[in-house]
């Protein structure tokens, strides 16, 4: 474990942290995971240009001021959760992935899900052991300039106990 983060509602100057934690997770993650088309349609500078585009729906952890890995959400859709390279396993993502779970409920949701690549046993260990549920295989249709790409995914859902109180 690390030292603890500190969580906050992303701003517009963070999307270049957030870009480059992004474009090295998403690499590590995908790269011999998913189609070719895909790879194809993120090179590095769309990683830039989504993250700005999000900010609104990112929380991201902040360790020393520096931004150290955000979490998005999409609707009821964890949409992606990402860390530096460095604090991988050190305990940072939990607190992330909890924070979108709550993002997920006050949105009123009974239940959020995400998508993994089958690939990606790190993330659908991880994910296993906060209380998530594989669902099945599942053709994702990740986001393309052109239109959607079908990736082959894991379908993760997990159901809350009750709904907030507003």
């Amino acid at each position: 474990m690390t030292d603890s983060p500190q969580l906050r509602p992303a701003r517009p100057e963070d999307a270049e942290s957030i870009a480059a934690i992004w474009y090295d997770g998403w690499r590590d993650a995908h790269l011999g995971n998913v189609p070719d088309e895909l790879i194809a349609v993120r090179p590095p500078d769309s990683f830039g240009t989504r993250a700005a585009q999000r900010i609104d729906d990112t929380v991201v952890a902040t360790i020393d001021n520096e931004v150290a890995g955000f979490v998005m959400t999409l609707d009821d859709e964890v949409d992606q959760v990402y860390l530096s390279r460095h604090l991988r396993g050190t305990g940072v993502a939990a607190p992330l992935l909890a924070a979108a779970e709550q993002r997920i409920q006050a949105g009123g949701h009974s239940r959020a899900w995400l998508a993994v690549v089958p690939g990606n046993t790190r993330a659908r260990a991880f994910y296993a052991r906060n209380g998530w549920i594989d669902a099945g295989l599942f053709s994702h249709q990740a986001p393309g300039p052109d239109g959607p790409v079908a990736v082959p995914a894991h379908r993760y859902v997990k159901q809350f106990a009750s709904s907030p109180k507003i």
